[in-house]
């Protein structure tokens, strides 16, 4: 089981390929705010729900500094459907090996429908110009997330 990050942390490195192969790390936003979310799979109602949520705020997200990069562990192939269906504009990053996933405390044990089953907890983590985490929440809600996001952030 993977340890929850706290705030002052420093956010784990990474290089993950995006919907189109290329390789995306948290590095490249050196000197940005990053607003790293991580949902269990692409085409699913929730997180096609979220999704759109992030992209829908894109502009008031950037405008305030924040990058925002959505990390599963679809494949690139999946994501790429799952951003021309649905018009996503937010970076999406494939981990299939779920390194990214463990690292960030984002997978591990999870209650499902009252059962306990271990996959991706749905889990955003605001990372700071210099690589600290700023926040981290775990199991988030895949609906009204992204506003309480823009309102705690004071956005």
């Amino acid at each position: 089981m993977s340890e929850r990050l706290q705030p002052g942390d420093v956010a784990p490195a990474f290089t993950l390929p995006d919907a189109d192969g290329n390789e995306v790390s948290l590095s490249d936003h050196k000197g940005r705010k990053v607003i790293v979310y991580f949902y269990p799979a692409a085409l699913t109602p929730g997180c096609t729900k979220q999704a759109c949520d992030f992209t829908d705020n894109l502009e008031v997200l950037a405008s305030a500094g924040y990058d925002v990069i959505g990390i599963s562990p679809d494949k690139p192939e999946k994501l790429a459907k799952f951003r021309e269906k649905e018009s996503l504009k937010v970076t999406l990053l494939a981990d299939p090996d779920k390194q990214v996933l463990e690292a960030y405390g984002a997978f591990g044990e999870k209650k499902l429908y009252g059962k306990t089953v271990v996959g991706v907890i749905r889990s955003t983590v605001v990372v700071d110009e210099d690589g600290k985490v700023e926040r981290a929440l775990y199991n988030v809600k895949a609906t009204g997330h992204v506003a309480k996001i823009i309102k705690d952030l004071g956005i």
